[in-house]
């Protein structure tokens, strides 16, 4: 399933479809979730630091959920991802998706590519 959104007011139907369709192919109530919230954290960051416009690609692959997210402006994520105070608004996201992904990587091409295990 490949995605673009134009801006943030896109971004929940967007998910809205990629949730129908991952659920549609058996996946776990619980997957579909996680794989909301990590598009989700994920797309949001593509949007505010990569120009207001994002991609993603989403696809099942031998027990896993690949995500790929990548801003109109590339946007490197750090590799290693820290929360943020507890009074702080905002610095969780990354380290949201590396609590629920098996594992993260970036490609040139691809973006942010996250991968989730299906039980």
């Amino acid at each position: 399933m490949n995605f673009e959104i134009d801006g943030f007011g896109a971004l929940k139907e967007a998910l809205r479809r990629m949730c129908a369709a991952l659920s549609e192919g058996d996946v776990p109530d619980g997957v579909v979730f996680e794989s909301k919230v990590v598009a989700n954290e994920l797309l949001v960051n593509a949007l505010q630091y990569g120009g207001g416009r994002a991609y993603f690609n989403v696809r099942r692959e031998e027990g896993t959920i690949r995500i790929a997210v990548r801003g109109e402006h590339a946007f490197r994520p750090p590799e290693r991802a820290v929360c943020s105070d507890t009074d702080a608004e905002r610095g969780r996201g990354l380290f949201l998706v590396d609590a629920l992904a098996a594992r993260r990587m970036y490609s040139e091409s691809e973006g942010t590519i996250v991968i989730l295990t299906i039980p």
